[in-house]
């Protein structure tokens, strides 16, 4: 008998909930879910505009429209709270900004007032946001901007907009000032004030004189009306930190004004007041200039730190390992992986963990990004292995093997010990390596192969012993039933849903982690 599953009963219910009925894209048995767990799985894997293996991007997007569209309907608290969970914890721009646009307008629709507001104030927590938002908005619905949109925009413009914004951000076809004269917000103070005078007036051509209240943009000024001659000089200098700093000069706008490359001296200017994802992205940049081994610890330390760093999905530091293999830059890109996977659960006793490496695995999460699903799986799975008391790991696709991996690696070692296996066999897998283990947790896409023997996974392991789904894409269909009876699924392309498993453990219900 386990020594762990005893608080756990079949009572115990989990928010993704399946209904029988349809087929997985391979031909399998799928299971349907209900609005809320379809928008959810959808939702938490969607870049918006980007194709999945088996999906396009136009009926990847249109389902989601929907589903936003439906649970505005029934439940806007629970989609007010939802994109902001997915803005924030989940990390995930796009999705929030389209799933508040469309909330608004179906519910505008349906002649519902009420919280609209609260929708699109929940998805805006970047400066550059409201300029999306209206751009979506303005592209799908023409430009008149209904009351809710513009009084939600208003309230993140008081939120986001400051000067630093201004400098960082003022771009796009809907620049600061047309939001400003679109929405017309008052300002939170006097100096906010001048800030939305000037952002008009710079749109409109008559930004020559900037007010004594904005010093930041009036730092800028200067460092941009020096002759190019000069630039690379005062980048130099030994203050050149500070006056980059207190100008609000990023790297990208230093290298547009420089006119020049970008050498170890001016990335050793750039880096103390650079943003960590900054860094991240830039690290091949610094070794490739030959950026100092102190400067190098310094963004080592950080990196370690996550300061500034705490909504960064895990697979970035996969990628950025990829891009910058020095040795300078592995314990620390090791060290900050592990800290954004600080949900993912040590779970007792023995665990078997089922990795998707098939072939539909390999599909980028965005056009702009080499990272597939499988990567994601292979990170999430080694995460797990790793931090269980005892685990086995298998990946699987047409074929299965057990990939064999030592306590204290790190998962920046073990991801690369995974290969590629072609279809999705996953109830032979669990079949073939399933002995007795306390809980069985599978990493996948779902789109499992119909055969003779039957495909649902969850039905290839004893009622008794939990099986987790982590559902990395958000298809239509899954590969079995979840919500109850011991068969849960959650999702997603961070590590913030795995803190239900905790719950379920322990004999509670686990609810919506927002």
């Amino acid at each position: 008998m386990s020594k762990f599953n005893r608080a756990s009963s079949t009572g115990v219910l989990s928010p993704i909930t399946s209904l029988r009925g349809g087929r997985t894209h391979e031909g399998g048995d799928g299971y349907e879910r209900d609005t809320k767990s379809a928008l959810f799985l959808l939702a938490v894997s969607n870049m918006v505009g980007e194709s999945a293996f088996y999906e396009a991007a136009t009926d990847r997007d249109a389902r989601f429209r929907t589903l936003v569209g439906e649970v505005a309907l029934s439940d806007p608290d629970w989609l007010v709270r939802f994109i902001g969970w997915l803005r924030g914890d989940a990390g995930l721009r796009t999705a929030s900004v389209v799933a508040a646009a469309e909330g608004v307008m179906s519910r505008l629709c349906g002649s519902l007032h009420g919280g609209n507001r609260r929708l699109i104030d929940a998805a805006l927590q970047r400066a550059d946001e409201p300029g999306e938002l209206l751009a979506y908005w303005t592209s799908r619905f023409g430009r008149a901007l209904p009351k809710p949109v513009k009084r939600g925009v208003g309230d993140a413009v008081r939120r986001l907009y400051t000067e630093r914004a201004l400098a960082k951000y003022d771009s796009g076809a809907f620049r600061f000032g047309d939001v400003l004269e679109l929405t017309h917000p008052a300002p939170a103070d006097a100096a906010q004030g001048d800030l939305f005078r000037y952002a008009i007036d710079r749109r409109h051509g008559r930004d020559e004189e900037i007010p004594a209240s904005l010093p930041v943009l009036r730092a800028r000024a200067k460092l941009l009306a020096l002759p190019v001659a000069e630039r690379r000089a005062l980048v130099e200098h030994a203050d050149a930190a500070g006056r980059l700093a207190e100008a609000g000069m990023t790297w990208e706008s230093v290298a547009g004004w420089l006119q020049g490359p970008l050498d170890a001296r001016v990335w050793t200017a750039l880096i103390p007041s650079m943003g960590y994802l900054a860094q991240l992205r830039n690290l091949r940049n610094f070794d490739q200039a030959g950026v100092g081994d102190k400067v190098a610890a310094k963004v080592a330390d950080r990196l370690v730190s996550r300061k500034g760093g705490a909504r960064v999905l895990p697979m970035r530091y996969l990628a950025a390992h990829r891009a910058a293999p020095s040795l300078r830059w592995g314990w620390a890109l090791s060290q900050a992986l592990d800290a954004s996977l600080t949900n993912v659960p040590a779970l007792p006793g023995r665990t078997l963990i089922l990795v998707d490496r098939s072939g539909s695995m390999f599909w980028s999460t965005s056009e702009r990004s080499q990272m597939t699903f499988a990567d994601t799986a292979a990170v999430f799975g080694s995460a797990l292995a790793l931090r269980a008391e005892k685990a086995t790991l298998v990946e699987f696709g047409s074929s299965h093997r057990e990939i064999g991996f030592n306590r204290g690696e790190s998962v920046l070692q073990l991801v690369e010990r995974f290969g590629d296996l072609g279809g999705t066999e996953t109830a032979a897998a669990v079949r073939a390596h399933y002995k007795g283990h306390d809980r069985v947790l599978i990493v996948t896409d779902e789109q499992v192969w119909g055969t003779a023997r039957g495909n649902d996974p969850t039905a290839a392991v004893p009622a008794k012993v939990p099986v987790y789904t982590w559902n990395l894409v958000g298809y239509q269909h899954g590969h079995g039933p979840s919500g109850r009876a011991r068969r849960h699924v959650f999702g997603g392309l961070s590590d913030h849903a795995f803190a239900m498993i905790p719950l379920i453990e322990a004999g509670r219900n686990a609810d919506w982690p927002f």
